[in-house]
């Protein structure tokens, strides 16, 4: 999981072992969006790894990759910049009925 200095989150599987350099890969339009140029002059990003196996297959760390998205909303464009799954806001996220 990436933190970006705004607090937005990105969760993202990596299958080549490269927990050194992996940062995720979130739109690059959606951070243009909430990151101003001045905001990066001097900024800190977290990574956190979640979870890892050396056993386990592709389609299984991509199933547990749409587990953690979930779990940490970061599909909620509010919360995150994972696109997929796509975000469904709950019934009582939605705005009360006039």
């Amino acid at each position: 999981m990436i933190t970006y200095p705004n607090g937005k989150i990105y969760v993202g599987s990596d299958l080549t072992d490269s927990r050194l350099t992996y940062f995720g890969s979130p739109s690059k339009e959606l951070l243009k969006q909430d990151i101003d140029r001045d905001a990066l002059r001097d900024f800190t990003i977290r990574k956190r790894i979640l979870w890892e196996s050396e056993t386990a297959t592709k389609s299984e760390v991509l199933r547990k990759e749409i587990e953690l998205i979930l779990e940490h909303r970061s599909n909620d464009p509010r919360i995150g910049y994972n696109q997929r799954p796509k975000y469904r806001a709950s019934a009582d996220e939605l705005p009360a009925s006039l």
